[in-house]
């Protein structure tokens, strides 16, 4: 995998079982790798559901194979570090190993208006 494709930094967040202060199961994301990755947007849509329009964009991210990433699924969430600080936050939809432990390859999908400023 060529180091110079990977130009971007991303964060990947695993899911953690926690319980609220009501006693309550809730998940909880915590940061489990920061991580340089090649990305590509495949495709972008916009649905209408109940008069509200909503732009969906689903994106490829190409990071360099490793064992502690191996076990990622889709539970977890992916936040793609953007331009001054912001940062974007994927659903992940699906990990395939590219190659022979030579990279992973995540296919997310985000709300193309749902931002969160980086603190």
């Amino acid at each position: 995998m060529d180091s110079g494709a990977l130009d971007r930094t991303v964060k990947l967040l695993q899911p953690v079982a926690a319980t609220n202060s009501a006693n309550e199961d809730v998940i909880t994301y915590t940061l489990a790798a920061t991580v340089r990755a090649h990305k590509e947007d495949v495709s972008d849509a916009e649905r209408v559901r109940a008069q509200q329009v909503g732009a969906m964009i689903t994106t490829r991210f190409r990071l360099r194979w490793s064992p502690n990433l191996y076990f990622m699924d889709p539970t977890w969430r992916l936040k793609l570090v953007e331009y001054a600080g912001v940062e974007r936050e994927y659903d992940i939809t699906g990990v395939k190993e590219i190659g022979r432990r030579v990279g992973l390859e995540i296919t997310a999908n985000a709300r193309a208006d749902r931002e969160t400023l980086y603190t």
